[in-house]
């Protein structure tokens, strides 16, 4: 289970963050924790992530924060989303989050954590 502190360090990143990533990050964290209770919050690399048994599954990098125009959602191996094509992505640019986003994003999460 996350730690109070550590939700909170991510929260407090979210909070710094500029928009449209603020907003982002901030759905993005409502998706993985409503659909992912186990996973706990924490700061990774500096920026938002969740993990399982202290291992990361997916993360948020801010674009503004690296200096791209776009942020990313990444999964980690940890997610074990590799498929029998030998090819699927390992990270995602977002630059808004519309409802099939969302969509996507909630099953990923869920078939990461199994």
């Amino acid at each position: 289970m996350s730690t109070a502190s550590d939700e909170a360090d991510v929260l407090a990143k979210i909070e710094l963050m500029v928009e449209p990533d603020r907003s982002i990050a901030e759905r993005i964290h409502a998706v993985v924790t409503s659909n992912a209770p186990d996973l706990s919050p924490k700061l990774w690399y500096g920026q938002p992530a969740y993990a399982r048994k202290g291992k990361v599954l997916c993360f948020f990098r801010s674009g503004h924060d690296d200096g791209e125009p776009y942020s990313t959602l990444g999964f980690t191996p940890e997610a074990d989303l590799d498929d029998a094509s030998g090819l699927w992505p390992t990270s995602y640019a977002v630059s808004r989050l519309s409802d099939t986003a969302v969509e996507a994003i909630t099953a990923l999460v869920r078939r990461a954590v199994g």
